[in-house]
C-alpha cells in the first residue's frame, strides 16, 4: 500500500509537470507579434516586416527546443525515480517556476537582439535564466539519487552515474554562455545551440522501465 501511494505521487508529479511544460512552450509563440499595417507603410512590404521578426523566430526556436529537450529529459528521469516525497515535490515546483519564466527572457532576447545597446544584457539575462534552470534541474535529480533516496530498487546504477555527470555539466556550460554574452553575443547564442544539440542526444537508459503495477 505504501509503495502504491509513492507511485501515485510520482505519477501526479509527472502529470503536473507536463502541464506546466506545455503552457510554457505554448507561451513562446505568443511573443511573435503579427506585423501591424503601420509596419508596412513608407515603402515597407509585409514580407520585409516578416523578415524583420527574425530575432523572434530565433528566440522561439531556441527556447522551444530547449524546453522540449528539458521536458524529454525530465520524463526520462522517471525511468529511475519511482517515489516522491514532499521535498522532491517542492524542488520540482521550483524547477517548474524557472521553466515557466523562460518566455520572458526569450521575449527580451527577441526585442533587444537587433539593438547594439541592449543585446549584451538581453543575452546575458537569457543565459542566466538557463543557468538557474540547470541548477534547479540538478537539485531535483541529485536529491532523488543521493543515497538512492527515491530510486527504483532495480535502477541501473551505471546509467544513473552517467546521467549525473552529464547533468552536472549543464550549469557550467550555461555559465560559459553567460560569460560569453559580455564578450560576443553571437558566440553565446552559438553555445546555446550546441548545448541544445548535445542534450538532444538520448540519455543512457535502462533496458526497460520497471512496471508500475
Amino acid at each position: 500500500m505504501a509503495e502504491s501511494r509513492h507511485l501515485s505521487d510520482t505519477t501526479r508529479v509527472e502529470a503536473f509537470s507536463d502541464g506546466v511544460f506545455a503552457i510554457a512552450i505554448t507561451l513562446l509563440v505568443l511573443e511573435i507579434r503579427v506585423p501591424t499595417p503601420d509596419a508596412t507603410e513608407h515603402g515597407h512590404t509585409l514580407l520585409a516586416a516578416l523578415r524583420g521578426l527574425w530575432p523572434s523566430y530565433l528566440g522561439y526556436v531556441l527556447s522551444f527546443v530547449t524546453i522540449g529537450i528539458m521536458w524529454a529529459n525530465h520524463h526520462s528521469i522517471f525511468h529511475y525515480i519511482r517515489r516522491a516525497d514532499r521535498y522532491f515535490v517542492l524542488i520540482n515546483v521550483t524547477f517548474l517556476l524557472c521553466i515557466s519564466f523562460l518566455p520572458f527572457p526569450t521575449a527580451l532576447l527577441a526585442e533587444y537582439l537587433p539593438e547594439p545597446g541592449g543585446r549584451t544584457l538581453a543575452v546575458a539575462v537569457y543565459s542566466a535564466t538557463l543557468v538557474v534552470i540547470a541548477l534547479a534541474y540538478n537539485a531535483l535529480w541529485w536529491y532523488a539519487v543521493a543515497g538512492d533516496r527515491l530510486l527504483a530498487a532495480d535502477a541501473d546504477r551505471d546509467a544513473v552515474r552517467t546521467i549525473s555527470r552529464r547533468y552536472a555539466a549543464g550549469p557550467i556550460s550555461y555559465g560559459i554562455s553567460f560569460g560569453l554574452a559580455f564578450v560576443n553575443v553571437w558566440a553565446s547564442l552559438a553555445v546555446h545551440g550546441l548545448l541544445a544539440a548535445l542534450y538532444l542526444l538520448p540519455e543512457r537508459t535502462s533496458p526497460g522501465r520497471p512496471s508500475r503495477e
